[in-house]
């Protein structure tokens, strides 16, 4: 009778969830539905073959004692399994028997069945990690990028915690304190290259882990595509087998809730299997306005650090290091010129030194410092040039009269706290850093100075015309300078 066979898998998931945590049980069991019982042969339907598989390598123990306690000696277990034939029969999806002895040998256990595994349907367009071809041997592809590693990752002031951070989790992955390590920084600066060096040097001292790297925007669209194709449970069940997972540009997720309900549960499997995670974004996580605060909270766990925008030496280390992997010359004063003129990010600054390389290469001319000048002038023009917090504290210690080191000082005589507030408030508003990369540029403050400080120059705005005309000035000169 049915009655019978849904108290019998009740009172074995009730033995079942006792020796498993909740999350798991969640995943791999309350999909499960149970069909019949004849014979002491129970039958239950999940939801897929890779379900079934990762079933019978994780939990089977576990089945076979709760079906001892509750059939006797003589209890069965039989699958049976959803069975996508979308292929062929348009969405029509039917089950797949297969009976699995609970009393036999490991090897009478595994009967292999050679299902389709369903494919999203850009997959050749987006690489899918989380498809499975085959049984039992997982192979995926990790997607990181072999010219992204340490060596080819210049090392300065501007990144050297992240960096020291990055090689300590690499050689100890899921033991250090630094679990999540949460990178982030303005675009072209770095974070993308350093996640995968990370990922590569994981894949070099320890080539038994399973190492993935994807963007946030990859793992949305593969979400998606899971949902439509009712396979969830595979998708999560995929990526909480990863060892080392790096997600990159997380803040894609803002206002996703479903895509960071999923995320976070996965998250968490992870974490709590000492499994490492590394997370890149374009600003730190308080800030990030669309995220679920209990997501935030778990990328504060580990280690936050920030890349900045990289010094003269660094610019000129990275230029003369690409040069020499692609084993072309440029002389030094050249080399000089582009690192002293593009100080915006790493991307613009590579952008620049090809320019000169092409316009050298197609003219059949020399490279010199009147070529360089030529066309770094014309590169400016065609290039959205940002705006530094560096360039903003000039013009504004310009117009007040105040040396960038008092206006960077502790100082709180009136008019240099009013000249920091406008620097930071200026910054916020003209450039894409984060208020803790303001509140550190503009004497070292907290992100809460910053804020208030914004805050107090807006009020300013509104109740003092002086002061605003001032304000309007100065934002012309920054603006007309560019």
């Amino acid at each position: 009778m049915e009655k019978d066979f849904v108290k019998v898998w009740e009172s074995c998931c009730r033995l079942i969830k006792d020796n498993i945590s909740n999350q798991s049980f969640r995943t791999w069991f309350e999909p499960i539905k149970p069909v019949r019982l004849e014979k002491n042969v129970l039958t239950i339907q999940v939801p897929s073959q890779f379900f079934y598989e990762w079933l019978e390598e994780h939990y089977i123990g576990l089945l076979r004692k709760s079906i001892k306690k509750e059939l006797g000696v003589e209890g069965r277990l039989e699958y049976s399994i959803i069975m996508d034939n979308s292929a062929s029969n348009g969405n029509n999806k039917a089950p797949f028997s297969v009976v699995l002895p609970t009393t036999s040998s490991r090897d009478n256990e595994t009967q292999s069945v050679n299902l389709p595994v369903s494919t999203s349907r850009n997959q050749k367009e987006t690489p899918n990690p989380f498809v499975i071809p085959g049984l039992r041997k997982v192979k995926i592809n990790n997607q990181l990028i072999d010219s992204y590693s340490f060596d080819s990752f210049i090392e300065g002031e501007c990144n050297r915690l992240a960096r020291a951070a990055g090689v300590a989790i690499s050689e100890n992955p899921g033991k250090t304190p630094y679990n999540p390590l949460f990178i982030y920084s303005n675009v072209g600066l770095g974070k993308t290259h350093l996640a995968h060096a990370i990922g590569l040097r994981v894949r070099q001292l320890h080539p038994e882990k399973t190492v993935l790297y994807i963007s946030s925007e990859q793992f949305y669209s593969q979400y998606i595509e899971s949902v439509k194709n009712l396979s969830t449970n595979d998708f999560t069940a995929f990526y909480q087998m990863i060892d080392f997972l790096i997600v990159d540009d997380i803040h894609f997720l803002n206002g996703k809730e479903k895509t960071q309900d999923i995320f976070f549960h996965i998250f968490n499997a992870l974490h709590q299997n000492g499994k490492q995670l590394v997370i890149t974004c374009d600003k730190p996580p308080v800030e990030l306005q669309q995220m679920e605060q209990r997501l935030i909270s778990r990328f504060i766990w580990g280690l936050t650090t920030d890349l900045q925008l990289p010094d003269l030496e660094t610019r000129i280390a990275i230029l003369q290091k690409r040069l020499y992997n692609d084993g072309i010359e440029m002389p030094d004063e050249v080399i000089e010129l582009i690192a002293g003129s593009v100080t915006s990010n790493i991307r613009e600054l590579e952008g620049a030194m090809i320019s000169i390389l092409a316009q050298s290469s197609l003219n059949k001319k020399d490279i010199t410092l009147d070529l360089a000048r030529h066309m770094l002038e014309r590169f400016m023009k065609n290039t959205s040039k940002d705006i530094s917090i560096s360039y903003i504290q000039k013009v504004v210690g310009n117009y007040y009269n105040i040396p960038l080191a008092q206006l960077n000082s502790k100082s709180r005589i009136r008019e240099i706290v009013q000249a920091r507030q406008l620097a930071m408030f200026f910054s916020k508003k003209h450039t894409k850093a984060s208020l803790s990369s303001i509140g550190e540029h503009c004497g070292k403050k907290d992100h809460a100075t910053v804020l208030h400080a914004c805050k107090t120059i807006s009020d300013l705005l509104v109740t003092d015309k002086t002061f605003r005309s001032q304000v309007e000035e100065i934002e012309k000169k920054i603006l007309l300078n560019q």
